[in-house]
């Protein structure tokens, strides 16, 4: 045989191995089957709860508080541009998956809502007889108004959003426990941009419409144009989309972003192709996370590049990817190498074994594989590491995770895209009717699904319901207590004042949102002894538009330096002729060796480094020049920086390691003083 029929030989069985159903068969024997090979947790089993045909390629999933699993469709993936084509005319489906007997199967599939506009959405979160569909460029509230499980209504929440038919574009929302809606985007997103008129058809493409930028609290157009935002970002929004907030930038295609009872935001991003570096990022508010430089919008290559030509090992080489040498850069929590992540969410249930209680659960596609995150508090940060729940082996490379959400009664259900490989513009099964996907629950041995009923008709039921594992349900009792007001209140007390720090931060929000109580219950969390209440109080002052001042200077001196890391984060544009000096009492306690502390008491100083830096050289005096203190000179963007970064390159006693860090520092200073200091340097010479 020749080299040339070799070749097209094995680019036949190749095409064939690509362009096929799964191999290890079609439809629910089939997927039963592969469940059995499945690898699972210690104490967890794993059961088939939906498959093809029921539903085919789930793209992101949602379970409301009736334990109905609802599953966006991406059937149509990349129609736009792949050879496939559109293969189903009528558009992509939201279907909803019922178990009606009980035993733990789906027997009902109800089609809410089927049309081109909704192909391969990304997103959707129920709330309720609302229905947030995330499909760039829109986010459509699909809303059942007569309640007959079907949508009647389509209105527009965001349009104008970058990344159509690209996985890096908007994704899913979630409910927070302030009553707020928090999303994401990818690096495809680009923009945000409000329609001018929310009402659409029903059904039909939305392709002209009029729109206005987004204009966030902070003044600034949503844009990744770097003013001061880049790539990836997170926001934070009133239900109606008014007051959008810009919470975090410069991801790569951050998937979703998950939210605990406190309202700490946790986040995973994918790397550059191939390069080994998933990370899974603690989001700390309005934080930088370095995909690109800040300054210039260049990739990782050309730092990368820089350093190994200096001879830095290839172990740091996820380090120079994200720019995690760089001042302004939050450091991420984890790294756990290749992969191409997925839905995420905070697991507050008691189901579940107890190594998941309160922690991150994650899915990522390309290892085959969703795991949890067990946390411990470090400095202002965290240390993680990985308990896998759910994995394939190499016998079922099919295995390809999408989505994860809690049920009512604690279990967890996994959407399985099930495909060869992990989307990226591509699929395997590309005929209709050998199309798979499948959904999956997970929870202890012999467990069997429940769905707890919810009395939203008094406040204690509204109480109960407000303790549930379950998004849908907690929005429910949240919506429900919150037109309550006052009358409520007695109810929440309780919860306030029970033993569990979550359901007490769930009640807090509430609480705190009573009108004319705010201060009162603000000023309660943060005197009270767990530091994480302290963070929540904090953290309501600011969404409320209370004054910190009062608030910071009672927890400056905080034992717990993620309290600091907070009060640092809360003086961030503050007007007040105190914020300075408190953020100086801050900055004194930086002991030089907790980066998260350091960037924290960047975000706080931003736009006002003169005042705040000149504050903490006041009070530091000439014992400025110690390591903690070249570390906050090393962050600042004050007009006295490059002066003093001068200083510290010139002390013989520097070492060049050091000196390399603090020209890298200058470069993300611009002004009269860097020309002099460069001048001086240049002049001068190294001493």
């Amino acid at each position: 045989m020749s080299k040339t029929s070799l070749f097209l030989s094995a680019l036949f069985l190749l095409a064939s191995r690509l362009f096929a159903a799964n191999p290890a068969g079609i439809g629910p024997d089939a997927a039963r089957e592969s469940v059995r090979r499945f690898i699972v947790g210690d104490g967890l089993e794993a059961t088939l709860f939906a498959s093809e045909p029921m539903v085919r390629n789930p793209t992101d999933m949602d379970i409301d508080a009736r334990g109905r699993v609802w599953i966006t469709e991406g059937v149509n993936y990349r129609s736009t541009f792949q050879k496939w084509g559109v293969l189903q005319p009528a558009g992509d489906r939201i279907v909803i998956l019922e178990d009606v007997t009980g035993d733990g199967v789906a027997d009902k599939a109800t089609v809410f809502y089927q049309d081109p506009s909704i192909n391969a959405a990304l997103g959707i979160c129920v709330l309720g007889n609302k229905v947030i569909v995330s499909s760039s460029p829109n986010v459509f509230v699909l809303t059942d108004t007569d309640g007959d499980g079907r949508a009647d209504k389509r209105e527009l929440l965001f349009t104008g959003i970058k990344g159509r038919d690209h996985d890096h574009a908007v994704h899913a929302f979630v409910f927070g426990p302030d009553g707020k809606l928090y999303f994401n985007f990818g690096n495809e997103g680009k923009e945000l941009h409000y329609p001018v008129t929310p009402e659409v058809p029903l059904h039909g493409a939305i392709d002209k419409v009029q729109m206005k930028p987004v204009i966030d609290l902070d003044g600034n157009e949503v844009s990744n144009r770097g003013n001061p935002y880049r790539q990836g970002m997170v926001f934070r929004c009133n239900p109606d989309g008014s007051g959008v907030e810009t919470l975090a930038w410069n991801f790569r295609n951050n998937y979703e972003v998950a939210v605990d009872s406190f309202g700490t935001l946790w986040q995973s991003d994918n790397d550059d192709d191939g390069n080994f570096g998933v990370r899974i990022n603690y989001v700390m508010e309005y934080g930088n996370f370095g995909y690109v430089d800040e300054m210039t919008g260049a990739g990782w290559p050309s730092g990368w590049n820089k350093a190994k030509s200096k001879g830095a090992p290839e172990e740091e080489k996820i380090f120079y990817e994200w720019h995690q040498y760089d001042p302004g850069v939050v450091p991420n929590l984890l790294h756990t190498g290749a992969g191409s992540p997925t839905g995420i969410l905070v697991y507050e249930g008691k189901l579940l074994p107890e190594v998941f209680h309160n922690q991150v659960i994650h899915c990522d596609a390309g290892p085959r594989v969703v795991r949890a995150y067990p946390l411990q508090p470090d400095c202002a940060g965290y240390t993680a590491r990985i308990v896998n729940i759910l994995s394939s082996g190499e016998e079922d490379k099919w295995f390809r995770p999408s989505d994860v959400c809690v049920a009512p009664d604690g279990s967890i259900y996994i959407a399985d895209w099930n495909d060869a490989g992990v989307g990226g513009h591509y699929m395997a099964d590309q005929k209709l009717e050998e199309m798979t996907g499948r959904v999956y629950r997970v929870a202890p041995k012999g467990s069997k699904p429940s769905v707890p009923k919810l009395n939203l008709n008094t406040a204690a039921g509204c109480v109960e319901a407000l303790q549930s594992p379950n998004l849908a349900a907690r929005y429910a009792a949240w919506i429900k207590l919150h037109e309550m007001q006052g009358k409520a209140e007695s109810d929440l007390l309780k919860l306030w004042k029970g033993d569990d720090a979550r359901m007490r931060a769930r009640a807090l929000h509430l609480l705190a949102r009573i009108q004319g109580s705010e201060e009162k219950f603000v000023a309660q969390a943060v005197h009270d002894g767990n530091p994480d209440i302290r963070i929540t109080g904090l953290r309501i002052a600011r969404e409320l538009k209370l004054d910190v001042i009062p608030r910071v200077k009672a927890l400056a001196q905080d034992s717990s330096a993620q309290v600091r890391r907070e009060c640092a984060i809360a003086l961030r544009h503050s007007p007040s002729p105190e914020a300075p000096k408190l953020w100086a009492q801050l900055a004194a306690q930086h002991d030089g060796k907790d980066r998260w502390y350091l960037e924290a008491l960047g975000i706080g100083a931003d736009k006002q480094w003169d005042k705040f830096l000149d504050a903490w050289l006041a009070d530091a005096g000439d014992k400025w020049n110690t390591p903690a203190g070249r570390d906050i000179i090393w962050r600042s963007r004050s007009r006295k920086t490059p002066g003093l970064l001068v200083k510290i390159i010139n002390d013989k006693g520097t070492a060049e390691k050091e000196r390399a860090r603090c020209f890298r520092s200058l470069d993300f200073i611009n002004g009269a003083e860097k020309d002099a200091a460069l001048a001086e340097l240049a002049l001068g010479g190294l001493k």
